[in-house]
């Protein structure tokens, strides 16, 4: 039997919560979903918009995002927040203060089987990340199973995990999520004893939303209800814009 998806309703308006830490996801929730990984169309002033909105809550303001911190950077600018990259394996406060990098690389060996199942199948597309690779098959949707398998088989092998998105399966080493940054920052100035709020769009968010509601906050799902973890949903980037109240 189907699992029905959550009624889920419209956030509180943000004016109304007090101590508010708010984590966002990128992809699909600030910048709409592209065909490609470097397709995205980011706002003109997306970077200082959120730069204000992080000054407007006392600094408590974190992007928590499945790409590398260089990569954000090179689309967004470098906006005076904190942010949680490579699902947690980077997480950075709005200084510049590392709280944590993950050394760790794939093999090369690993990184050119990968490389080349994704120059063997149409459509499908190759990244390269500091943590890992990704192959992202937007473009190829009929081939998302045997893309998961040979995944799967590489993450046994090696031994891997495996992070699923739309469209999108990720190789990294294992132990890194969404919730572990927000986990992290919420142990840091100015986030302590905050209410945290985790916005996102995708499964890979399913982890941010997790945490946010284990330390007293909850999560918003962007986009078309599912069986989630978020408490309340908002229709697309545009209704984020308007919930975070951002002149865009």
């Amino acid at each position: 039997m189907t699992e029905e998806p959550p009624e889920l309703r419209s956030p509180p308006p943000l004016s109304s919560l007090s101590v508010v830490s708010l984590f966002l996801d990128f992809d699909g929730t600030l910048v709409a979903i592209a065909p490609g990984p470097d397709q995205i169309e980011v706002p003109q002033g997306l970077g200082l918009a959120l730069e204000t909105l992080g000054a407007r809550i006392g600094q408590r303001l974190a992007l928590v995002s499945g790409r590398a911190l260089r990569d954000i950077e090179r689309h967004l600018g470098t906006p005076a927040i904190a942010m949680g990259g490579s699902h947690g394996g980077e997480v950075r406060l709005a200084d510049g203060k590392m709280l944590s990098r993950a050394a760790r690389s794939l093999p090369g060996t690993v990184l050119q089987a990968i490389r080349a199942f994704a120059d063997a199948h149409e459509g499908v597309i190759y990244e390269e990340k500091p943590m890992g690779a990704a192959l992202h098959y937007r473009a190829a949707p009929d081939r998302a199973e045997e893309i998961l398998a040979f995944a799967d088989e590489m993450a046994r092998q090696h031994p891997l995990q495996v992070t699923r998105g739309k469209m999108v399966a990720e190789l990294m080493p294992s132990g890194f999520h969404k919730g572990a940054a927000v986990e992290t920052l919420m142990y840091e100035a100015p986030f302590v004893e905050s209410y945290p709020v985790f916005i996102g769009d995708d499964i890979t968010d399913e982890d941010g939303f997790s945490a946010a509601r284990s330390m007293g906050g909850f999560g918003v799902l962007v986009g078309q209800s599912r069986p989630t973890a978020a408490q309340y949903r908002l229709e697309d980037t545009r209704a984020v814009y308007d919930w975070l109240e951002l002149n865009l």
